[in-house]
């Protein structure tokens, strides 16, 4: 019988995209277990926002080992379970990396990062989230995270400039780009009910969804 669902589901953006929502709601629909970043347990982070160049390194360090060691519970797992899904790419912490370092920094964080030898699955789709920054500042301000407060434009557009980069290049697993700017991933049911059937039915490759219209 032909798979309806990819196995291992990866949801990735930047920040405020909806990177969260979107995988929790995949979880829900497909009965499986979720793995999400933990930022809130990043105790470096609210400086980070207030002062960038003061703990970037050891901002940066801690969402490195955090996430690793997710990695390997995931290996640690039974991964002939039907679905897993997360809401992270290991491979955005060296994204992350290239923006918040500066040189020196960078250079150390990528010795510590090859000694983690971190040997993550490939995704069997990754689901890219897209928004304006405008788009992305206003949930950011909605939802509300004091630690957030932060973050301005200039930054965030750094770092969606840096996603659009890497996965302009990126070939390793089937690439679903989703515009959110129109696409309320909490509340729109008929466009979260054509993505889940667009994510049904994808061959390998790189894929496109953009929301229809929907009236209030």
């Amino acid at each position: 019988m032909k798979k309806r669902h990819p196995d291992y589901i990866v949801v990735e953006g930047p920040i405020g995209v909806g990177k969260t929502t979107l995988a929790e709601r995949l979880a829900k629909s497909f009965n499986t277990e979720l793995m999400l970043e933990l930022a809130v347990e990043n105790p470096f982070l609210p400086r980070f926002y207030e002062d960038p160049k003061a703990v970037a390194l050891p901002t940066q360090l801690f969402f490195l080992f955090q996430r690793a060691k997710q990695i390997e519970s995931l290996r640690q797992k039974d991964m002939f379970r039907p679905i897993q899904v997360s809401d992270f790419l290991i491979e955005k912490d060296k994204l992350f990396a290239s923006v918040n370092l500066d040189d020196d920094e960078l250079t150390l964080y990528h010795q510590v990062y090859e000694k983690l030898t971190i040997d993550a699955y490939s995704p069997d789709l990754v689901i890219y989230l897209q928004a304006p920054i405008e788009t992305l500042m206003k949930r950011i301000e909605l939802r509300g995270y004091d630690y957030e407060k932060a973050i301005n434009y200039n930054y965030l557009k750094k770092i969606s400039d840096a996603y659009i980069d890497f996965f302009y290049s990126y070939t390793t697993s089937p690439l679903l780009i989703v515009n959110t700017d129109d696409f309320d991933l909490s509340k729109d049911e008929k466009n979260y009910n054509l993505l889940l059937e667009h994510i049904g039915r994808l061959p390998s490759g790189r894929h496109y969804f953009n929301p229809i219209a929907v009236e209030l």
